[in-house]
């Protein structure tokens, strides 16, 4: 599937800083492996990867973003550098976000310590995209230890450029970490594998972030987690199509990452879409409301936003109107994502992120999309019925705990929906209902519970367990 991320990627000319179109064209052929490939990919790239029994790997609850009781909610394509002011980066916290990805023709040292001072002030968190140093060692050049290996460098040469990254942002403190790759290609696992080492030999504070391509098959994503061993599993992929139709296959990559993040036992992300491009339309608030809700259910433990800003014509794709115009106004998907963030993503998600994606199905809806499960009775939840709904179910890590919370998420994101979930009494002894408003849960009686959702819309629910 052919990513938009690809049409604001950084010139490999302007990066390379001369050093050759060979280079560029050898760091194209690795990126290109399909997809399909990933398996043997993965072999190969395992043998090659650097040992790190050295090295202390921290748990992503100990990391930036990942870690700590906030739900994180980032953008990609901030202002450019001529917007970057305080007004605008203060404007992005309003909105509700947490962190930014930088990119929009930032790539130039001075630039990103300008923004990330920018960020400190708003309490923003930042993480470093086309900085040369990280580029150098983690995409346009493979990491080698063998001297014939023409377009490499050596792994005391990548610890010299991400030393050289580090020191230079380091002491910011709103210096969250890099993005090392956005939507590598299975043949450079190895490499990244390396990279992420590196990072965490060298500065174990930091996320050494990665986001990959959207994908059908699983063995690129499990290739991923088994070779890199990441932090975090990242991935854009875009639901809404023209002509009000969905991607048939949304849920089947939101499935297939779900898998690979709890085989890695790491937090997913996702980006969701803002704006209209060649074959997506427009979202509406409630498209946007809906990607997030069906995210959460799924088990999502980050948000990104494809884009904040709107990328100019010239680059491509057909770009729409984002949160942010070409020209730096203000559209309606901003008012609707500040409401979306502030109000209920915050909340809901500082509830759900220490949890775990324990199943999720889709309740009353025929046919089911591809790879979906549908809902039978359990010794929980004993029917659902109404309206088709998706529904996530999460634990504690506490092996103790015997409670559960339920995510219900209007499958739909253009009409409201009346779903009622009746519980078995046997085993439920009560069940909480969130409000976001006041942060808490509120009692409800009665064996059954009439959940009412707006087009898009989510309740969460806290099941006593006996």
């Amino acid at each position: 599937m052919q990513s938009p991320h690809q049409k604001l990627g950084p010139s490999r000319r302007t990066l390379l800083l001369g050093a050759g179109a060979a280079a560029a064209a050898a760091a194209t052929a690795a990126q290109a492996v399909p997809a399909s490939a990933a398996a043997t990919a993965a072999q190969a790239a395992a043998s090659q990867v650097v040992a790190a029994d050295n090295i202390a790997v921290l748990s992503p609850d100990d990391l930036p973003l990942t870690g700590g009781p906030d739900f994180p909610i980032g953008l990609f394509w901030p202002p450019h550098p001529y917007e970057s002011t305080a007004r605008r980066f203060t404007e992005i916290a309003e909105a509700g976000f947490d962190f930014v990805i930088s990119g929009n023709y930032a790539g130039d040292g001075n630039i990103f310590q300008y923004q990330l001072d920018l960020a400190r002030t708003a309490g923003l968190k930042m993480l470093i995209s086309d900085d040369i140093q990280i580029r150098n060692m983690s995409r346009w050049f493979s990491i080698s230890d063998q001297p014939t290996d023409n377009l490499s460098v050596t792994p005391a040469e990548a610890r010299e450029l991400y030393t050289r990254a580090r020191d230079a942002y380091g002491p910011y403190s709103s210096l969250a970490g890099f993005n090392l790759y956005d939507e590598p290609g299975p043949g450079w696992f190895g490499t990244l594998a390396k990279a992420v080492t590196i990072s965490r030999e060298l500065a174990p504070q930091l996320l050494p972030y990665i986001n990959l391509f959207p994908s059908d098959d699983p063995a690129y994503y499990n290739a991923f987690v088994d070779v890199v061993k990441p932090s975090l599993v990242s991935f854009d992929r875009y639901p809404l199509l023209s002509d009000g139709r969905e991607d048939g296959n949304y849920f089947h990559n939101w499935a297939i990452v779900r898998d690979a993040a709890l085989r890695g036992n790491v937090p997913a992300w996702v980006f969701i879409q803002t704006l209209a491009y060649n074959g997506h339309r427009e979202p509406t608030a409630a498209e946007l409301l809906w990607q997030i809700n069906i995210s959460l259910a799924y088990g999502a433990k980050g948000i990104q936003y494809f884009t904040y800003w709107t990328p100019e014509a010239a680059r491509g794709e057909g770009f729409g109107p984002a949160l942010i115009t070409v020209d730096g106004k203000r559209t309606p998907r901003y008012t609707a994502a500040k409401n979306i963030n502030n109000s209920w993503l915050h909340p809901v998600g500082r509830q759900l992120k220490p949890l775990v994606s324990e199943s999720v199905v889709h309740a009353n809806e025929t046919p089911l999309p591809n790879s979906t499960v549908g809902f039978t009775p359990t010794d929980l939840v004993t029917s659902v019925t109404g309206q088709p709904t998706v529904i996530g179910t999460f634990r504690s890590r506490d092996a103790a705990s015997t409670d559960r919370w339920l995510l219900v998420a209007n499958r739909s994101h253009s009409t409201a929906a009346r779903t009622t979930l009746t519980f078995n009494p046997a085993k439920v002894t009560g069940v909480d209902v969130f409000h976001p408003v006041t942060a808490k849960f509120g009692a409800n009686r009665g064996a059954g519970l009439p959940v009412n959702l707006p087009a898009g819309g989510a309740q969460l629910l806290h099941l006593h367990v006996r």
